[in-house]
């Protein structure tokens, strides 16, 4: 079998492109999950196996913000449980790609997983409002709701631009999904807000109320605001392949 160092290089060759990509998944998350995938090759696991894995540990993270009591230890813990989960799902892609073993399957998995996590962050975060936070005023209890519905938008309107471009691709003349955008390390750091591993920080902040509830709202404004640009951005570039 290839040492580790061989599959840490071949693995290198077999990033996605770093177009739209924010500086934490470009520098952090992206090369740790480039760690698990050679990891996971010795190992001899299938990439869903990897899937697999890194549900557990965002899940079994989840699941104790609902049902733990914040306190600074159970911060860290959680944090270093959604990173690991992140990192993990960056790894399943690359030893697909590396292994040739990746399908409809694996990618139908890939995104049950993250719409489920997507959906039980901001859920766990309501059930840890209501049962041990003081909160100034009920109202808070709707941040969640409306955190997850950003979320959710986000997830589905990307999605389907995704796939609207691929099939306007198949079908154009030109084969062209949309615009092209260099790799650029200014929008590489604009989009940092938006990135899932810097969300995941804010739980950093679980043993200290007060400061959790203004980090996840600042968050939520910060989130609420990409996904206009977003839809704009997405909708003009379905109506340019529609005009060409």
């Amino acid at each position: 079998m290839e040492s580790t160092v061989t599959v840490l290089r071949e693995l290198r060759g077999a990033q996605k492109s770093a177009k739209g990509v924010s500086l934490y998944s470009r520098y952090v998350n992206r090369p740790a999950g480039r760690i698990f995938a050679a990891v996971a090759f010795r190992l001899r696991m299938t990439p869903n196996q990897v899937t697999s894995v890194s549900a557990a540990f965002t899940f079994a993270a989840l699941a104790s913000v609902a049902l733990a009591r914040p306190t600074w230890g159970l911060a860290v813990l959680v944090y270093l449980g959604l990173a690991v989960g992140f990192a993990l799902d960056s790894a399943d892609g690359q030893l697909a790609r590396l292994t040739g073993r990746g399908g409809p399957d694996g990618e139908w998995l890939d995104h049950v997983v993250d719409c489920a996590k997507m959906i039980l962050v901001h859920t766990v975060v309501l059930i840890s409002f209501h049962r041990y936070f003081a909160l100034p005023a009920d109202g808070w209890l709707l941040l969640p709701l409306g955190f997850l519905f950003v979320a959710v938008l986000t997830f589905c309107a990307g999605l389907l631009r995704e796939q609207l471009g691929r099939a306007a691709a198949r079908s154009g003349p030109a084969g062209d999904a949309g615009p092209r955008h260099a790799v650029s390390r200014l929008r590489a750091v604009a989009l940092l807000p938006a990135d899932y591993g810097v969300f995941c920080l804010v739980f950093l902040l679980l043993g200290d109320e007060t400061a959790f509830r203004i980090g996840y709202a600042v968050l939520a404004a910060v989130h609420a605001l990409f996904l206009v640009a977003f839809l704009v951005k997405w909708f003009r570039e379905l109506k340019a392949l529609r005009a060409d």
